[in-house]
């Protein structure tokens, strides 16, 4: 029997040869967009120096704006991907960039912080809508190989946010807020590339929906009960690592500012290098899932960085950078085995799957850096740091994750 047509495989394969065809092409335009997305989305915690002087904002201020738009989008994404499960859109894509171009604009013309945060929370909204869609197409592309298809659709945005903080520093900062309006660039030619991933997406909407049935069956070989149990885990294990990468993103200009009295700009350049460490490690990490399991990769990951995250609050200026290099690879390594495993245990529910899975991830960063904000309010920055680098300890749950292919294959 042709066990990649087999009811109890995990996933299908591609239904039609175009869509093999097809895959890279798609693969590769999503990648882009996320790159693009990303970008503007990086450009707002990148932007924190300049709205803290302009606005006369304390850390726990520039804590809410992140909470602004990564909440909308935590809220929005796992509703909009369980809309789109039932009822595909597939210009949607290019909908939801028109909301982050609309946000970018408004963000470079405000005159009022509420203007900021309302702004913020467009962008979110984008992102609320390109996520799990996007998603479903680089699953739709992947030709059976998820966690590489994943890895290069995750690795554009993780590219977007590394060169965010550059674009800021060297073009945006230099030339006050105005000059953001400049970045609405990204988000047209976003919008031209996903209207033109949304035709592929409708022409393969019909054999998507064949597939995704059929793999549907195989979710009776899991309890309601059990679902629950697995997702809870990887909720924790995606916990442990958004938070901690939140707190890094969010104030690790301000702690390099503070503790080293690096300028703005050279502080820019860290954060970069941090982004570019987890653009790395993302392309390692699905190329990685896809060869070593789900389960062995998400221990490397999260437990594995554990010692480097508690060694960073008392090194030096050269083994920080050191440090952050190492952390950006391993944490960025889980997030495509975690959404996979999650595509497994909730099988036909991609959009949904996705959306809650990278809403989540948004909700954990923004509440994360509210508070994180709040404490080095009261303690400084410093303490942050010391605080965050035990969040890996968390990633002791992956015990409790069980061999979801072998057990379907028993069954």
């Amino acid at each position: 029997m042709n066990t990649a047509a087999s009811p109890t495989s995990n996933t299908p394969p591609p239904s039609t040869p175009s869509a093999q065809a097809a895959a890279m092409p798609i693969l590769v335009a999503l990648s882009v967009c996320h790159l693009l997305n990303d970008l503007i989305q990086s450009l707002i915690p990148a932007l924190y120096p300049l709205l803290k002087e302009e606005f006369d904002l304390d850390f726990t201020q520039i804590g809410l704006i992140t909470l602004a738009f990564q909440l909308t989008a935590s809220l929005l994404q796992p509703t909009v991907g369980a809309y789109t499960d039932k009822r595909p859109m597939p210009f949607s894509l290019a909908i939801g960039m028109g909301s982050t171009l609309i946000g970018l604009l408004l963000l470079s013309v405000a005159q009022s912080y509420a203007a900021v945060l309302f702004a913020a929370a467009l962008v979110g909204t984008g992102s609320a809508i390109f996520h799990p869609e996007a998603s479903r197409v680089a699953r739709m592309a992947s030709g059976g190989r998820f966690g590489t298809a994943q890895a290069l659709f995750q690795v554009g945005g993780n590219l977007g946010q590394a060169v965010g903080p550059l674009l800021a520093a060297f073009i945006v900062l230099p030339h006050g807020q105005g000059a953001i309006a400049w970045v609405s660039v990204a988000a047209l030619i976003a919008m031209a590339l996903l209207t033109r991933v949304g035709g592929w997406y409708r022409a393969h909407i019909k054999p998507r929906a064949q597939a995704a049935a059929q793999a549907a069956q195989g979710l009776r070989s899991l309890s309601r009960g059990r679902v629950l149990f697995l997702i809870t885990v990887l909720m924790v294990l995606l916990f442990s690592k958004n938070v901690y990468s939140s707190s890094l993103t969010s104030f690790f200009t301000f702690y390099l500012i503070e503790r080293f009295n690096l300028p703005v700009q050279a502080a820019q350049v860290q954060l970069f290098i941090f982004m570019a460490a987890i653009a790395v490690g993302t392309l390692l990490g699905g190329a990685l899932t896809d060869r070593i399991g789900r389960r062995p990769m998400i221990w490397i990951s999260i437990l594995g960085v554990l010692p480097f995250t508690m060694a960073m609050p008392y090194a030096d200026l050269f083994w920080t950078g050191v440090l952050t290099i190492i952390i950006g690879l391993l944490t960025a390594s889980a997030f495509p085995a975690i959404l996979v495993y999650a595509h497994e245990v909730l099988p036909g529910r991609v959009g949904f799957v996705s959306g809650m899975f990278f809403g989540f991830a948004f909700g954990l960063g923004g509440l994360g850096a509210a508070i994180m904000g709040g404490l080095a309010d009261a303690y400084g920055i410093s303490t942050v740091y010391q605080i965050c680098s035990y969040l890996p300890a968390l990633g002791i749950v992956a015990w409790f994750l069980p061999d979801i292919t072998r057990e379907r294959q028993g069954a």
